[in-house]
């Protein structure tokens, strides 16, 4: 079988068409089941979520804005100033293809019909030009691909290319869809996201839904090298609450550095951040700690990573981000910012998964594979607490010590991937923060003319993923990090009006802030007052930002009425 292209973008406008989670996840289902070639089920599966090339590889496609517009000039005769006008009016690169396809100025005599497969390929090969001259292939690449494309082909080539498809199919509803498809029932879908959560790629996980069915997907481990899904903890209401759900907990610290996945493969060593983000390479100190200190051959273990001064106690955050971020002079920042890994999880050992063992279990193993070394690597600092007065002091401990707060574990709790799920809890400050997307900014003014200064933040709406517009932040910032914001985010505009700036959604940030407040002139219908920048949450995707809901409970719990 050979899928069109055309026949495939199909999926993709009826997808559009609906708002409902349940009619997406069956418009998915019915076409992945007609499918008989592995590889193409395999590319469908990709191209339907958006992507190239799975999460977990880290490469993008590296097209920005101007490239496109350049690449669509190209192939139609519309001038670029024509394309940036009709963007401006339509705010979407993928319908301004279609328009100007539709209205060529120049005529392709011969258009090749383009192949579902052909597509894909020539995306990652645009992915994965780099160097000198790569731009000139990628816009070669782009512009064959819109030479030979119909109009509604063009708008998913030029969004798919973006990373901007805009049909809205999150991971919950291509977990629902391949479990409709091959195992004929929604009911069976946390077989799906089990395999999911461990292989972190669908491509993957639909063949073997297809092929070996519910067995097959119960039966898959973790590839080392490849990050999992990490299970996620609550924010408590009070530690009364937990102790009165759990009669069996620990109590740890809750380090102020960035969680860590490292995964050990005899003498290779891997170093995933939440996000599943490799940085390996800016923690040699940490691989080198691992080789020495990690008795087993092959493992999984998590912790936190963060930056200690002489008395070891946590440096900034900040000066942990410099170390995150940083990609040459790594020896000098070892000395500069050195740091601590302190354990407190494991769940794969010398061929063994260990999620479905209970926390103590898993506690006992990682106690037996781990030597403890002074400001190199620990396991978290912890208590089995007998009463609440321990667990308070306990806290207070933690932030004498200048950390976050402290977790309060069930113990008999196995490890539930990739899910705010109950069995962990968060003791943090009073006062929520909240971490939020930046969709826009604008420029700054006088001496701050070269920095983008002002911040339009969003939460997620959990039922259709749309991040919605809840404030606009200026404080809180030094010069520094207006200046590190503004590197990042001057790359991902994909709009301007005067001062104003449209950028792609990838920062997350945690904000505090004075109160929340009822407002008409944000879409979600809440504004942050005093908003103010507590750091970038490097560790988070802006698909764990939070969410609307979250930002409307933390509006009652101000004790306000609508």
């Amino acid at each position: 079988m050979n899928l069109k292209y055309i026949d495939f973008v199909k999926i993709y406008s009826s997808l559009e068409k609906t708002t409902s989670k349940l009619e997406k996840a069956s418009i998915i289902s019915k076409f992945l089941e007609k499918i008989q070639d592995d590889e193409e089920l395999k590319i469908c599966t990709s191209l339907i979520e958006g992507r190239v090339f799975p999460k977990y590889k880290q490469i993008e496609l590296g097209v920005a804005t101007q490239l496109m517009i350049k690449a669509i000039s190209k192939s139609t005769g519309f001038s670029t100033k024509e394309i940036e006008d009709l963007f401006r009016e339509l705010g979407d690169l993928g319908s301004v293809a279609e328009h100007c396809i539709k209205n060529m100025k120049q005529k392709v005599f011969i258009k090749k019909s383009l192949s579902v497969k052909e597509v894909y390929y020539t995306m990652q090969k645009i992915g994965l030009s780099s160097g000198e001259g790569s731009q000139e292939k990628k816009l070669l690449s782009i512009s064959y691909l819109l030479n030979n494309s119909q109009p509604e082909e063009a708008k998913y080539i030029v969004r798919t290319i973006l990373e901007e498809l805009r049909v809205g199919v999150a991971e919950g509803i291509l977990i629902d869809a391949i479990s409709e498809a091959f195992l004929k029932s929604r009911e069976e879908r946390n077989v799906v996201e089990f395999a999911w959560n461990i292989l972190t790629d669908f491509s993957e996980v639909v063949v073997i839904a297809k092929n070996e069915g519910k067995n097959g997907l119960l039966n898959v481990k973790p590839v080392l090298g490849r990050p999992i899904q990490v299970m996620l903890g609550l924010a408590a209401e009070s530690i009364e609450d937990v102790v009165n759900e759990y009669p069996n907990i620990i109590c740890e610290f809750k380090y102020d550095g960035f969680r860590a996945q490292i995964h050990k493969d005899f003498d290779k060593i891997w170093i995933f951040s939440r996000r599943q983000e490799d940085v390996t390479n800016q923690f040699p100190d940490i691989v080198e700690c691992c080789k020495k200190n990690i008795k087993a051959n092959q493992c999984i273990v998590e912790g936190e990573i963060w930056a200690i001064d002489e008395d070891n106690k946590p440096l900034p955050f900040q000066k942990l981000s410099q170390r995150i971020h940083r990609k040459y002079e790594i020896e000098k920042m070892i000395k500069e910012i050195p740091v601590q890994l302190n354990l407190f999880d494991i769940v794969f050992v010398d061929g063994k998964t260990l999620f479905n063992l209970p926390l103590k279990e898993r506690r006992n193993i990682l106690f037996e594979i781990v030597r403890e070394e002074e400001r190199k690597i620990k396991i978290a600092e912890s208590i089995i607490p007998k009463t609440i007065d321990e667990i308070k002091n306990f806290y207070k401990k933690a932030k004498e010590l200048k950390q976050e707060g402290i977790m309060i574990k069930n113990l008999d709790a196995p490890y539930i991937f990739g899910r705010h799920v109950g069995g962990w809890y968060k003791i943090k400050e009073t006062m929520e923060s909240l971490d939020l997307v930046i969709i826009g900014a604008t420029w700054g003014e006088g001496a701050r003319a070269r920095w983008l200064t002002s911040y339009l933040l969003a939460c997620r709406d959990e039922n259709t993923g749309k991040l919605l517009s809840c404030g606009m932040m200026s404080t809180g910032l030094t010069e520094e990090e207006y200046q590190m914001l503004t590197d990042i985010l001057s790359k991902d505009i994909i709009k301007q009006s005067g001062r104003d700036v449209i950028v792609k959604p990838r920062i997350v940030i945690e904000v505090g802030y004075q109160e929340i407040q009822k407002s008409p002139n944000y879409e979600s219908g809440y504004a942050l007052r005093f908003p103010r920048f507590i750091r970038i949450r490097d560790d988070k995707s802006i698909e764990e930002c939070d969410t609307l809901s979250r930002v409307d409970a933390l509006f009652k719990s101000q004790g306000r009425k609508g």
